[in-house]
């Protein structure tokens, strides 16, 4: 019968001989896995394959297992205390993979699978935030020691910080198995659709098929057999794919009405009271992303007014936006701007004297802007306002009505910063793009009681 030992506790010395002031062979890990040969008073003769090193550890460092099917319950059970204990994520899986060892096959269900999966993203998770130098060094070994088990952890560099990821692989897995129940399916569909653990490499055409796999996971994951809380934490889920691969249907001329309409219906289905903390962040990401992406759900028609938006072909990929009024057409537009973004002609709106006009454009799935076309002494000028000054890459910019005279605008953005959404609404002066008056909620600006457009209160997610 096969036995094995477990270390359970951090930077233990596989010593050379038994006894404590013998020279130290290597430091091991919670997590490691020793193959067990004898024992020595209070030492356990072990092999450690990792390191290809034999030696002796502390026998109150080290949990001794059998490997049999008898003993494949009571490892299980620990699976499932370890499985959501943060801090314990190598050890946990550890533990797994020797239930794994131990189980008959006929008694082999998706639960493993799920904890390895589940540990494994926390553990990753933790690895990407910020920590001590004593924490991260425990951490890197701990990310060691869970390769071994063939738990593959990927880094992504995105704007000079490093992104760990896990590979999902034993979330597949769960979704292979018939007998996997909802919660399980659910939990991993979440995982594997997570938009931050996207390779910033992968080709245009890749990203575009994994989205489009990614709704499907969703879809296959039945949310009436699911907790309230598991439930919501899908449909928030949902709504992020869906409305990024509306913005991506129509960067390739498909029609975006279908997954645009299906993002907001999704989150509009959230019922926050089901989420934790945690969640409420992620719904609030949710958000500005199908808020970025919500012209994709409305019909392409352009409003009437003294001023006007047409779209035609510029270089390859571009869109050139031109701006037209009763005294220019197509061939003689007041202004011509080209960009490689969306635009969203819907979106345009004409101040009553026809000396401003707000357009929105969006170059990112989760980033929209406001471009502002306004006639001064010098002649037109567009002006790009973005959703915040920093560079964060979820957020959305839109317009929300003029005042009278057509001298101010009402914006309303969103963005998500450092995790922490960022809302405000603002009259805005169209001469000089100062904010004059600013609240985080619209009922407490009297413009927006008074002046805001009623097609932009019946589109935004902002006032949700």
């Amino acid at each position: 019968m096969l036995v094995v030992a477990i270390v359970t506790q951090n930077q233990a010395p596989l010593r050379a001989a038994a006894h404590d002031y013998a020279p130290q062979q290597a430091v091991l890990w919670q997590g490691d896995s020793l193959e067990v040969r004898g024992q020595s008073a209070d030492y356990v003769q072990v092999y450690d394959h990792r390191r290809e090193r034999a030696g002796y550890v502390k026998a109150a460092q080290i949990r001794q297992i059998s490997l049999s099917p008898g003993a494949a319950p009571d490892l299980l059970a620990v699976v499932r205390f370890l499985r959501d204990t943060p801090g314990a994520e190598a050890l946990g899986i550890s533990y797994a993979a020797a239930y794994l060892r131990a189980v008959a096959p006929e008694g082999l269900t998706a639960e493993p699978f799920d904890a390895i999966g589940v540990m494994a993203n926390r553990l990753a998770h933790r690895a990407s935030l910020p920590q001590s130098p004593s924490s991260s060094a425990t951490l890197a070994a701990h990310l060691d020691v869970v390769a071994e088990y063939g738990v593959v952890i990927k880094s992504y560099d995105r704007n000079g910080t490093v992104e760990v990821c896990y590979d999902g692989e034993m979330f597949r897995r769960v979704l292979a198995i018939r007998s996997a129940s909802p919660s399980q399916r659910a939990t991993a569909a979440v995982s594997l659709t997570d938009n931050h653990c996207v390779d910033p490499l992968a080709s245009a055409a890749a990203y575009y098929e994994r989205l489009r796999w990614n709704a499907a996971i969703l879809d296959s994951v039945p949310s009436t057999e699911l907790s309230p809380e598991l439930r919501a934490v899908l449909k928030v889920k949902a709504a992020s794919v869906w409305a990024e691969l509306a913005f991506e249907q129509a960067r390739r001329g498909a029609a975006p009405q279908s997954s645009a309409n299906r993002a907001l219906l999704e989150l509009a289905s959230v019922r926050k009271s089901d989420l934790s903390d945690q969640d409420c962040v992620d719904y609030a990401d949710a958000a500005v992303r199908v808020g970025a992406s919500r012209w994709a759900a409305e019909p392409a028609v352009v409003r009437a007014g003294p001023l006007l938006i047409r779209t035609t072909g510029g270089a390859s990929g571009e869109t050139c936006v031109l701006l037209l009024d009763a005294d220019h057409d197509a061939n003689d537009p007041l202004v011509r701007r080209c960009t490689y973004a969306t635009v969203w002609p819907a979106s345009a709106a004409s101040n009553p004297s026809g000396t401003a006009l707000a357009l929105a454009v969006q170059p990112l799935a989760a980033w929209r802007e406001l471009w502002l076309f306004r006639r001064s002494a010098a002649g037109w000028t567009v002006t790009v306002i973005p959703p915040a000054s920093d560079d964060v890459g979820v957020g959305y910019i839109e317009f929300a009505g003029w005042a009278p005279g057509g001298e101010q605008m009402l914006t309303a953005r969103e963005a998500m910063i450092d995790r922490h959404l960022r809302r405000s609404f603002e009259v805005v002066n169209i001469r000089s793009l100062v904010v004059e008056r600013r609240s985080q909620t619209p009922e407490l600006l009297r413009a927006f009681n008074r002046w805001q457009d009623p097609n932009w209160r019946q589109g935004t997610v902002a006032a949700r």
